[in-house]
């Protein structure tokens, strides 16, 4: 089986710049995109107020073509700079840029017959580039683990809540069932239940007995205890990952694209390639 072709100094110039950040250029790179992407969002946005469309719409439009070549180069750059191409085409953050891209060149060329008026839909798919910015976040990361260490703990107290609904709705449809409150049947009042405890209250149901109201007062007070629940088991889980040592290396492999490599990493932990280019 071939190997990739070796990068270029160039492309392991460019690699640097565009997936590292602890370097100056790449710092400033990285700025530069964030710019991009938060005034990206602002068009979009300030696009779907009419009266701005009207008076302002041939220079968002402009400002949209701009950025839209802007983030092709460097969806285009980002591509040419590893050595698995497809290995970024195909990550997440590859599909995103992907699809924050495109949407303007499809309804350009799709856009010409009244038949395919509703391609004009695919440009909404320009919002993708907001999450653009997961990449910025770099304490996103924490929560993620935390969510994912504290998964077992959140299903078991939401298959709790959820029986505890069942419960109180076939409850409520017993006392209030009879009395033309809205209490119908016994799902429609276990989505009373579900709306209460979870202190939504749309007030389309409400209990007209002097019980039901008792057990609905007592429902809206054990809701918003239920409410910090999984706050506080998240929050302990962050807790525990915070005491983790921090990882500072934004070094990405040239090879694959991977990273989240440790701090004294040589080798990517990924494909096994150097990540040091000397």
């Amino acid at each position: 089986m071939d190997q990739p072709a070796p990068l270029k100094s160039w492309q392991i110039k460019l690699h640097e710049i565009i997936y590292e950040a602890d370097t100056p250029a790449g710092k400033r790179f990285d700025i530069f995109l964030l710019f991009v992407i938060l005034t990206s969002i602002l068009v979009v946005m300030l696009e779907s107020v009419t009266p701005i469309d009207q008076t302002y719409g041939k220079i968002l439009h402009i400002s949209e073509w701009i950025i839209t070549i802007l983030f092709s180069l460097e969806y285009i750059a980002r591509i040419v700079c590893v050595r698995q191409p497809w290995r970024y085409i195909f990550s997440f953050y590859g599909i995103i840029d992907f699809l924050s891209t495109i949407p303007l060149y499809l309804s350009t060329f799709l856009v010409g017959s009244h038949t395919l008026i509703t391609f004009r839909a695919l440009r909404l798919l320009r919002v993708f580039r907001i999450l653009k910015l997961g990449r910025f976040i770099g304490e996103s990361n924490n929560f993620i683990e935390a969510l994912k260490a504290s998964k077992a703990k959140i299903a078991v107290f939401l298959s709790f809540v959820l029986i505890l609904c069942v419960v109180l709705g076939t409850l409520m449809y017993l006392i209030e069932g009879g009395a033309g409150s809205g209490f119908s049947s016994i799902p429609r009042s276990v989505y009373w239940a579900i709306v209460t405890l979870t202190t939504v209250g749309y007030g389309d149901i409400a209990p007209v007995t002097a019980l039901g109201q008792s057990i609905a007062a007592v429902i809206m007070i054990l809701g918003y205890g239920i409410i910090a629940i999984p706050t506080g088991i998240v929050s302990s889980e962050m807790t525990k990952t915070n005491r983790k040592p921090v990882q500072t290396n934004t070094q990405a492999c040239s090879n694959c694209a991977a990273s989240k490599h440790d701090d004294d990493a040589t080798y990517c932990n990924k494909c096994g390639f150097s990540l040091h280019h000397d």
